[in-house]
């Protein structure tokens, strides 16, 4: 086992970024957030990646949520700072041309939670559990309540907030924050079947696409109808998207330029 406590690797377009502390389920400490952005950027500076899978080493977690004791071995300023990292991350990610796909294959709990909700799709192990337990240490999820807003029903979110209640991997899909649920034998087959789907098409699109579902989020009706249409306008001034036309048309597959 490598001392890396997160590990990257690229198999053809995919980019798997691995968190890597199974002994701690996987908990993110500053060391952690650190490494995740770097791999993250490294990720996007290869043209070769198109797609990014996120997941945890090992059967036990995806992401436990924070590493309490890392966090206590710091002075408070140092927390204070090591705690706006992770909302950078989420920005991150957010911001990032890549499709990111998290491989919920255990527990994905408190900051583990906001962390699989920050990624853009979710496949996870039917045995996960999901939740924001906070409150049972007298804490509250309030880093990642900015991803819980935009993902979770409202008063759904409160309640698992308020009470530290746990949800199934089912629950989750049932109420639309989990793309799909398989059987752990089955988990990396349903990951691999996502990505060679993203992987074909053209990175440009997604990445303009995945720009305007965000940025137009949390715009007013009017300003996102302007703003989605001048998105509209690049998006046609593409040589992706003419070849996707001529190819449709000529009942080809497409041979993507990613300009």
């Amino acid at each position: 086992m490598t001392d890396e406590v997160v590990l990257y690797r690229t198999v053809g377009p995919v980019a798997t970024i691995t968190i890597n502390r199974p002994e701690r389920r996987n908990a993110i400490s500053p060391e952690v957030t650190r490494a995740l952005s770097e791999s993250l950027a490294r990720a996007e500076a290869d043209d070769s990646v198109t797609v990014v899978v996120l997941t945890g080493s090992g059967d036990k977690a995806f992401c436990a949520g924070g590493d309490l004791g890392a966090m206590n071995s710091e002075g408070a300023v140092s927390q204070h700072f090591s705690r706006a990292e992770v909302g950078e991350l989420f920005q991150q990610m957010r911001r990032s041309r890549l499709p990111i796909m998290a491989r919920v294959n255990g527990h994905a709990l408190a900051g583990g939670f906001g962390l699989m909700l920050a990624c853009d799709l979710v496949v996870a192990s039917a045995d996960a559990a999901m939740g924001t337990p906070e409150i049972d240490l007298g804490l509250w999820p309030f880093m990642i309540t900015a991803v819980i807003q935009r993902d979770v029903p409202r008063k759904l979110a409160l309640e698992l907030m308020l009470t530290g209640r746990r949800l199934s991997a089912p629950e989750g899909e049932r109420w639309g924050f989990v793309n799909r649920v398989v059987e752990r034998e089955e988990l990396d087959g349903a990951v691999a079947e996502l990505t060679q789907s993203l992987a074909s098409k053209s990175p440009l699109i997604a990445a303009l696409g995945k720009r305007s579902f965000y940025r137009s989020e949390d715009m007013d009706f009017d300003e996102s109808l302007e703003y989605l249409a001048g998105m509209l306008t690049v998006c046609l001034q593409s040589e992706d998207t003419a070849e996707g036309v001529s190819a449709f048309l000529q009942e080809r597959a497409p041979e993507w330029k990613a300009r």
